[in-house]
């Protein structure tokens, strides 16, 4: 805090959120003579201006008041926009430092987001981890909400004060109370329950095509009728995969926290699952809005994205996700904000063959066959269909063979396999999955070689086309515990492209 012929000016830092970046803000205070007045500047959005009001009643209820003053609030630098309930804190504690309740030294050492509830409770908000990364990297402690400790301990060994309300924060840093650092709950996450590949029936080309799929991270799309097992298959995906990494789980957590949506402040361990519906918007499946959010693709980042009834999403949805199907990342522009968003998903997609679903059952397909096939699979485009790993038709099943058949591997056993195939990946290529590696990475055997261009020659397959061919079949050998791709695993993972071939 300085003094200065009757004017008390004080400043705290806090962030502006642009995607999962923080970037840091001066919060300054300035209390000087004039007619009372509370003046915020520094291009502040409507939540932020409602500070004012939620500072003046949060302070109230503790039994402070504001002077009556002219209160200027700069947020620094000026020019970025100020967006979000976050910044209730920081301004609350520059102004209790202006006004000397609250020694300024002690506030200096750290950063500062919150939302004030009107009795001076502290509310969550989104970003704390974002915050937390940033401050680290400025030698900063950082002040939060106390819901949100063990999410802000996840950016460092830093300093964190967790408050539950605004008259904790002030007995502390006054000495009169010490608020006890956050800590790592003890408590075990509460087991997820997935759905188990054992109650799957049958289905041994669903269920192999699913294997590989998980071992090298590769997009799927299954095809078939109404009934054929094709959504039942894709939500006993995640039950195959491993745990995320370290990093792993950093990357998609900060991307929960910028959303909102880290429930409890616990690091996300699992790959996600997002499985929007049909109707979802175009921003709502890549991203954008107002303040350009993270859509379905990047929440789905490091994890599973399941698009059922691919046809019937939106032209302009579909075709969107061809960019970051190739590159892992969504870079949302518009005139007021320039975001990129991680997206490294991976693609489930299930559709029937055509409107009515049964074409090729002669009798109960529709008479507008087989045109209405070729109509259906027009909404889909060739590059979007030659950006998928894997093409997969599944038959229907009767009934009664269903339920006599015995039941399959579990996805305990199942999984082993995909870990231990993940496991030779990463000493081969390191983090990058199969369907990310280079051709360099692949170890292709020249007799394999020489039939994959066979292959992509007959079938007049592209050069993704042919490159996607070749990591299938890497993750068919990591499956078998091959150290070079043979000609048999071509052959296998060329079933899988035969599809897209044809369209």
């Amino acid at each position: 805090m300085s003094i200065g012929a009757g004017i008390l000016n004080s400043r705290i830092r806090s962030f502006a959120f642009c995607g999962i970046e923080a970037r840091p803000v001066w919060v300054e205070v300035q209390i000087s003579s004039g007619l009372p007045a509370f003046l915020m500047v520094g291009l502040p959005d409507k939540a932020v201006a409602e500070a004012r009001e939620r500072v003046r009643a949060a302070l109230t209820s503790i039994g402070l008041a504001l002077p009556a003053k002219r209160i200027l609030v700069n947020l620094v630098p000026a020019d970025i926009p100020k967006e979000g309930s976050h910044f209730d804190l920081p301004i609350a504690l520059a102004l209790l430092t202006a006004m000397g309740v609250i020694p300024g030294e002690e506030v200096a050492r750290y950063a500062a987001l919150g939302e004030l509830s009107l009795d001076g409770r502290l509310n969550p908000v989104a970003g704390v981890l974002s915050a937390s990364l940033e401050a680290a990297s400025m030698n900063l402690g950082l002040v939060c909400p106390a819901a949100q400790g063990q999410e802000a301990l996840c950016g460092g060994d830093i300093s964190i004060l967790a408050a539950p309300d605004l008259l904790a924060l002030i007995n502390h840093f006054n000495g009169l109370q010490v608020l006890s650092p956050p800590a790592f709950s003890a408590q075990e996450d509460e087991p997820v329950s997935e759905p188990d590949l054992a109650d799957i029936r049958g289905m041994e080309t669903g269920r192999r095509a699913l294997e590989i799929a998980a071992a090298g991270g590769h997009s799927l799309l299954l095809s078939g009728p109404p009934g054929a097992g094709k959504s039942m298959l894709a939500a006993r995906l995640p039950s195959l995969l491993p745990d995320l990494s370290v990093a792993e789980s950093l990357d998609v957590s900060r991307i929960y926290s910028a959303a909102g949506l880290l429930l409890g402040g616990r690091p996300i361990r699992r790959p996600p699952f997002r499985d929007p519906h049909h109707s979802a918007s175009l921003p709502a499946l890549v991203g954008g809005g107002a303040r350009a959010r993270p859509g379905e693709i990047s929440l789905a980042h490091r994890g599973v994205l399941f698009l059922d009834e691919l046809p019937e999403f939106s032209r302009s949805a579909l075709e969107a996700l061809r960019q970051p199907l190739e590159t892992g990342q969504i870079s949302i522009a518009r005139a007021a904000v320039h975001v990129t968003y991680p997206a490294r998903f991976q693609l489930i997609a299930a559709m029937n063959p055509c409107r009515c679903g049964y074409l090729g059952d002669a009798s109960r397909e529709c008479r507008k066959a087989p045109r209405c096939g070729e109509d259906y699979m027009n909404r889909l485009s060739g590059p979007l269909l030659d950006r998928i790993d894997m093409h997969l038709a599944m038959q229907p099943y009767e009934p009664l063979g269903y339920m006599a058949g015995p039941p399959g591997e579990n996805s305990a056993t199942v999984a082993e396999r995909v870990r231990c195939a993940r496991q030779m990946q990463a000493e081969r290529q390191g983090a990058r999955k199969n369907a990310e590696a280079a051709l360099e990475d692949l170890c292709v055997s020249a007799e394999a070689q020489n039939m994959a261009q066979a292959i992509a020659a007959r079938f007049r397959f592209s050069a993704r086309g042919y490159t996607r061919m070749l990591r299938v079949a890497r993750s068919i050998a990591d499956l078998a515990g091959d150290l070079d791709i043979q000609p048999q695993h071509v052959a296998e993972a060329a079933t899988y492209r035969s599809r897209s071939s044809a369209n």
